[in-house]
Parts: C-alpha cells; sequence; structure tokens
C-alpha cells in the first residue's frame, strides 16, 4: 500500500473510531510501524491530526483559529461561563484566560468595582470594561495572531509579578490520558505561569473539550481546584467530572 493510501485510512479511522494506534494499523496493513508512525507525523504536520504518544487523534474543534471557535459548541460554552461567573466572590482578584468562554464570562461579571480581573487577551479585557465596573489589568506581551493571547517573554515577566485569587483556564483538550493540553506552545507556557501565580485554578470545559487532546501539555489534573463542565453535557467525562467537582 502507498503511503498516500495509507494516509487515506489513517483519516478514515480517524473519522470512524476518534483515534488511531500505530500498532495496530499496523499489524492490519502488514507495514511497520516506523512507517504508520511517519505518515501520522506528517498528517500532523498538514494539521490534519494530533500525534499522541502510540498514535494519533482527530485536531480538536477548540484548536481552530479564535475567529472560527466563536461558533463551536456557543451553548454549551455559556453555559459553563454562568457556572464559573457563580464561583466568584466580591472583591477577588481572578485571572481569565483568553478564549471563547472567557469572553463569555467577561460579559457576565457582576457590576462590582471591588473585583479585579487581570487577563491576557486584549479582547476579555475589552468585554471586562464594557459590561463591568471591574478593575481591569492586561498582561502584556508578543500577540499571537491565531489565539489573540499575549505570550512571549514580557507576558511572562509581567505574570511574575502578579497574584490571583482563582484563575479560570481555558484549554483545547480535556482527556483522562492526554490530560489538560492546548494545540500551541506559547500558549502552553503561559498558562503555565499563570495557573503558578494563582490559589485556585478551574478549568473550562465545554462540550466540545471533553475527550478531545491536543499537542502540548498544560498542568496537571492535581493542580487544579476543578473542572467546570456543562451541566447538560451527558456525556460519561463530562458527568464524572462533575460528580468529582461536587464532592
Amino acid at each position: 500500500m502507498l503511503s498516500a493510501q495509507r494516509k487515506d485510512h489513517l483519516l478514515e479511522l480517524l473519522a470512524r473510531d476518534g483515534r488511531v494506534v500505530a500498532k495496530d494499523v499496523a499489524a492490519d496493513l502488514l507495514v511497520s510501524e516506523d512507517s504508520i508512525r511517519r505518515d501520522l507525523r506528517e498528517l500532523a504536520d498538514s494539521g490534519l491530526c494530533v500525534r499522541v504518544y502510540g498514535g494519533a487523534l482527530p485536531v480538536p474543534a477548540a484548536e481552530a483559529p479564535v475567529a472560527q471557535r466563536g461558533a463551536v459548541a456557543t451553548d454549551s460554552k455559556e453555559r459553563v461561563a454562568r457556572a464559573a461567573v457563580a464561583l466568584i466572590r466580591p472583591g477577588a482578584t481572578i485571572i481569565l484566560d483568553a478564549g471563547t468562554t472567557t469572553l463569555a464570562m467577561a460579559r457576565m461579571l457582576p457590576d462590582d468595582p471591588t473585583l479585579t480581573v487581570i487577563t491576557p487577551s486584549p479582547a476579555v479585557a475589552v468585554a471586562v470594561a464594557e459590561n463591568s465596573a471591574a478593575r481591569v489589568l492586561i498582561v502584556g506581551g508578543e500577540l499571537s495572531r491565531h489565539s489573540l493571547v499575549a505570550g512571549g517573554a514580557l507576558a511572562l515577566e509581567a505574570i511574575g509579578r502578579l497574584g490571583a485569587d482563582v484563575f479560570f483556564l481555558g484549554v483545547t483538550g480535556i482527556d483522562p490520558d492526554h490530560g489538560l493540553t492546548t494545540g500551541v506552545l506559547d500558549d502552553a507556557v503561559v498558562k503555565r505561569a499563570l495557573a503558578a501565580r494563582s490559589a485556585d485554578v478551574y478549568v473550562l470545559g465545554s462540550a466540545e473539550k471533553i475527550g478531545a487532546a491536543s499537542r502540548f501539555p498544560v498542568i496537571g489534573f492535581d493542580a487544579v481546584a476543578g473542572i467546570i463542565t456543562d451541566p447538560e453535557d451527558s456525556s460519561p467525562l463530562a458527568r464524572r467530572w462533575r460528580e468529582a467537582s461536587s464532592t
């Protein structure tokens, strides 16, 4: 079987099964695992899959550029955002990550001048200013054209001088095997730095992120206070994390 045919087969498996296990495909096609890994690497380089240990997963919908993500799981994000806002206490200092769910949170914040909001996202900062009396602190740095979030050395230096009660963390994948992940390496670095400066971290888990995995790990499950899922998401993983958060 030619490489192009193998790649088509791999993409069919991803669409059908939601994952590819390299050793199983190699055995089925009577080719070496190295050949399958090479095919998966080339597919990943073309943005058609996400490589993980032992194989590959589909590209999460949450990894699309920010301009496209606004139309993905909109209702689920609104419900997650509402649940997250309910955790904010008066007078708190919170960090809102970049992302469409935190943008929804920014539009729901209480009109509380004692609240301080820190964010690396210009869009989130503007939304907070337009919808709340909260104080707004923007983390500066180089703006990513993909995620529209500040990053790089300037951002990390600024983050090192901050502190917060709660960080509402946005990721593109929440999976029990692959953890909390995102699709851009620099974003993962910024997220880890923000988490390290926060007393508590809550992960925002709208429906399209549950069970998905991206390329770059952010932080471990043991470093978060809870995962905020969509109360209407009936998937086993979402129910599992809701139950864990309520105990």
